[in-house]
């Protein structure tokens, strides 16, 4: 009989969103009559900005003609894309990136799992707590963990609580570790970093020979000028930090799926006989020998963000989803409930009332408001009484599910 990979059965419990689904499923299926609004997973809700549609239409019909039809394409993506990546969101903000070091994925939840595959299972890890799940559980597949303690922590990763006592800061550890994941504006926080606490993680990882994984998915909700949007705005950050981003959430292409990662070719780690490795030449064989590149179509779609009438039309989704969050705010604020992030991010992060605990809040929204949303729980063990809320849907549902919770939940 074939062997399993025994590192599965570490997991205690599901994935946190199939938990909730089957939770939210359970529920509608003995309330049919319930319309249950979902402020939980972050997916988009609003169509693909008209520039992106049109051009992928234009792509489908260069795929019907001998002359312009795409078969395989480049697996680090075609140039066209990354020239125009490099351009606008590195080069325009002072980023010294080049095209040739941006490679073009099906999403920056699959590449900041895949990214492991370069790296070698004797590194120390950090996280902050709570965190977005697919580090921890990545992590845990491929071995770089122990057991999960009754707090829902891996054993062998080093845990960096980000609350509302530090002011949701990842606080630099005081031991030397190899790896560390940093998501700004953060999932599931909300919160964001200044320019400042980046450079004294940048300096912290070059000094301990670390890398830095910094997932700037969420980069186009910010507003606030201070708040740095990619961490190659930090000098010396080529030489210890690798960047995911996606088009999920700017342009809304959650089921179109177009992402990116950036390897910096300076950006270098240790073999084991202590000799330097460049990770761009890791990760590129990694691509070419494990995927087949994102669609023409697709590609196509992702360059006209860059286009004049796409800054226009995602600069429009940006708003409408921030503006989601500020309703979501002041309405539970008003109501008496305490709420961070929703400002430079698409997420509110709310402190559970009554002393509830993040699950028995999910089940007293699920079944008395009919509205769903994340448990803190589910993202670490810091995370137990908060709840993390989605700007993510329409207007009208955003409204209406903040109606139904205040008139429940009052403070």
């Amino acid at each position: 009989m074939a062997t399993i990979n025994d590192n599965y059965l570490k997991f205690k419990a599901g994935y946190l969103f199939p938990e909730i689904a089957r939770r939210v499923n359970t529920f509608a299926e003995a309330h049919p009559e319930a319309k249950i609004i979902k402020l939980g997973i972050g997916d988009v809700t609003e169509p693909l900005p008209e520039a992106c549609r049109l051009a992928m239409i234009k792509a489908v019909e260069d795929m019907g003609d001998r002359a312009t039809f795409k078969g395989y394409g480049p697996e680090q993506g075609y140039a066209w894309l990354r020239e125009k990546i490099a351009a606008q969101d590195f080069q325009a903000r002072g980023c010294e990136i080049d095209a040739s070091e941006i490679f073009i994925s099906d999403g920056s939840k699959c590449d900041t799992g895949n990214i492991l595959d370069i790296f070698g299972n004797n590194n120390t890890i950090a996280v902050t707590d709570p965190v977005y799940p697919v580090y921890v559980d990545t992590n845990v597949m491929a071995g770089n963990t122990g057991v999960v303690n009754d707090r829902g922590e891996s054993e062998g990763l080093v845990y960096l609580p980000i609350t509302a006592e530090n002011n949701f800061t990842a606080e630099i550890p005081s031991q030397k570790v190899d790896l560390i994941y940093l998501c700004f504006p953060n999932n599931p926080t909300g919160a964001t970093t200044t320019k400042e606490h980046l450079r004294d993680w940048v300096d912290y990882a070059r000094v301990n020979d670390g890398i830095i994984l910094f997932d700037a998915a969420y980069e186009a909700f910010i507003t606030d000028a201070s708040v740095p949007h990619s961490i190659y705005e930090i000098e010396g950050a080529r030489d210890c930090a690798i960047e995911f981003r996606s088009f999920s959430k700017n342009a809304g292409f959650t089921g179109t799926r177009c992402a990116l990662t950036v390897v910096p070719k300076t950006l270098k780690g240790k073999a084991t006989d202590g000799s330097d490795v460049e990770l761009w030449k890791l990760w590129n064989r990694r691509q070419s020998t494990k995927f087949n590149g994102v669609s023409y179509i697709v590609q196509r779609g992702a360059e006209a963000v860059y286009s004049d009438e796409g800054k226009a039309q995602v600069k429009s989704l940006i708003e409408f989803y921030l503006e989601n969050g500020k309703i979501i705010c002041s309405k539970l604020q008003n109501a008496g409930i305490n709420v961070y992030g929703g400002v430079n991010a698409p997420y509110v992060w709310v402190q559970t009332p009554k002393g509830l605990s993040s699950w028995d809040f999910f089940d007293k929204l699920l079944q008395t408001c009919h509205v769903v949303g994340t448990p803190g729980s589910g993202f670490g063990a810091a995370g137990e009484e908060y709840f993390r809320i989605s700007a993510f849907n329409s207007r009208e549902n955003v409204e209406a599910a903040m109606q139904r919770i205040t008139e429940k939940f009052k403070v």
